[in-house]
């Protein structure tokens, strides 16, 4: 029994792993997908925003499925479907065909995440023991996000970028081994009846809008298919919440949603995911496409964000239980809007060293926001609707990372078009100045450049590189501002009194000395 316990510890830890280091190691692909499938801007923004965005819709509902067939059952099925994605994602021949791939891929990291927590606690009855396996499991997932880089600009420069896909197959066959044969089952004692109207709108809510914000820079604000789908979410998103009261058993429960607590921690999580995690999309690219550095070169360069992260979640989860949390998550947030500013400010001249301070600071929020902003939402509800809680948390984070990228994507092209026009006044290019800002916008500056008479090339690419920058320290002040502004919604928000966790005698304890 114990050694199945350790088997449950490992297999869990390895599908968390997988799926949260494609979170960050696609970003150091992306400009050699770029010019691998002649890819758009919006299409790799899409890369990465399918598979958070799948990831948000089919978290939730996989819980519920886990609940009443079987957690081993779910995360079997995750596992092989997350595998068999990161084949497809591999093989791609287009944008269309890896972007399909990867929403499939979230839709089994969410079967993943969604049961690893239960799946611990059933295989650890004990609390002392299951302290440490969430150790562990918070460490393995923390290393994750740390070395997606890395991991990334190794793959890439060494086997190709379709190799930070195709790694995912025989870890994932080996892990579904393990788990068809020393994970042991569990179900819900009282499993709830599964909300299918209740997924199928909140699903269409956020898919709808991701696409009205990402299509928006190519089709403008106004044209129709944008209209549309800004249209298709608010009616998708007015039907949730009605079906949501008066289902017996909701996707989100109304206790947990009338929690202030509960709110207050998920603009947290969306404030520091629609920025930190955001932006690592455009710092990549400006590593590899302004600054030119290899994959591996830029994902060396990010590793001071990535470690800050990973070490300041340890220390911080300690100050959790001598502070109080909305204060550790306002300062987090904070945090992560100064270094994001720190960051700001980029002209031709700056080499990468430029960022260092602000990935340093940026890290640093993050990982005092991270552990104390999930401790607020589950110490908010009673323990049975802790993995709701746990679910609705994961939820805001994934959808922040997909409605952060294409809200700031919208405001980087804007600010890319104006800036090209600025950047080529006065120039032999001047009359093209409208169609190469688009070009630029779209990402297609490799594309253009054969098309240019050759004493124009340099232009042409002082301008976009220029326009870039401009772009980027756009959005850096955007995505400072809604760090800022989350910072301060948090106070109020995030209520001591109601963060408590059940002691031994079932009696409700503070979850946090000071309070």
């Amino acid at each position: 029994m114990a050694l199945n316990r350790w088997w449950t510890l490992c297999v869990v830890s390895v599908g968390s792993f997988i799926l949260l280091l494609d979170v960050t190691i696609v970003n150091i692909a992306l400009p050699d997908i770029e010019e691998a499938l002649d890819a758009t801007l919006t299409d790799l923004q899409w890369v990465v925003a399918a598979y958070a965005v799948a990831l948000s819709a089919v978290l939730l509902t996989a819980g519920s499925l886990a609940d009443r067939f079987g957690r081993r059952a779910v995360f079997s099925w995750g596992l092989a479907v997350f595998t068999l994605a990161s084949l497809l994602c591999g093989v791609a021949q287009n944008p269309l065909m890896l972007i399909a791939s990867r929403a499939l891929q979230g839709v089994g990291g969410a079967a993943l995440l969604a049961t690893s927590l239960a799946l611990l606690a059933a295989a650890y009855p004990d609390d002392r023991d299951r302290h440490v396996a969430l150790a562990v499991w918070g460490a393995v997932s923390g290393a994750a996000l740390a070395v997606g880089p890395l991991a990334g600009g190794v793959l890439v420069e060494s086997a190709g970028w379709r190799w930070i896909f195709l790694v995912n197959l025989p870890v994932g066959i080996l892990a579904l081994i393990a788990t068809t044969a020393r994970v042991a089952e569990s179900r819900a004692e009282r499993p709830g009846r599964i909300d299918w109207p209740g997924f199928l709108t909140f699903g269409t809510a956020l898919g709808s809008l991701s696409f009205a914000l990402l299509r928006a820079n190519e089709e403008g604000w106004d044209s129709a298919p944008v209209l549309g789908a800004f249209a298709l979410s608010a009616v998708a998103l007015t039907a949730f919440v009605l079906i949501e009261r008066h289902r017996a058993d909701p996707l989100l429960p109304g206790a947990v949603l009338r929690k202030v607590t509960t709110t207050g921690a998920a603009v947290g999580v969306l404030a520091m995911s629609s920025t930190a995690f955001a932006l690592l999309l455009y710092l990549t690219l400006y590593l590899q496409t302004v600054l030119g550095h290899a994959p591996l070169a830029a994902g060396l360069r990010l590793l001071p964000l990535t470690l800050s992260i990973f070490v300041a979640s340890a220390v911080a989860a300690r100050a959790g239980t001598l502070l109080p949390a909305r204060w550790l998550v306002s300062a987090g947030l904070a945090l992560i809007g100064a270094g994001l500013l720190l960051m700001g400010g980029l002209d031709a001249s700056d080499d990468w060293t430029a960022l260092l301070a602000g990935q340093l600071v940026t890290g640093l929020g993050v990982g005092v926001v991270n552990p104390n902003v999930v401790a607020a939402a589950m110490g908010a509800v009673e323990p049975a609707r802790v993995g709701v809680a746990s679910g609705l948390s994961n939820t805001c984070r994934s959808l922040g990372i997909a409605l952060g990228i294409a809200a700031l994507g919208a405001v980087f092209a804007d600010r890319v078009r104006d800036a090209v026009g600025d950047a080529l006044a006065g120039t032999p290019l001047r009359g093209r100045a409208h169609e190469l800002g688009d070009t630029v916008a779209s990402g297609q500056i490799g594309a253009v450049l054969p098309q240019l008479p050759p004493e124009q090339r340099g232009i042409f690419t002082d301008a976009a590189h220029t326009a870039f920058i401009d772009g980027l320290n756009s959005i850096l002040t955007v995505a400072a501002v809604v760090a800022f502004v989350g910072a301060l919604a948090v106070i109020p928000l995030i209520r001591d009194r109601d963060l408590t966790t059940t002691g031994p005698d079932g009696a409700p304890l503070p979850i946090a000395a000071g309070h």
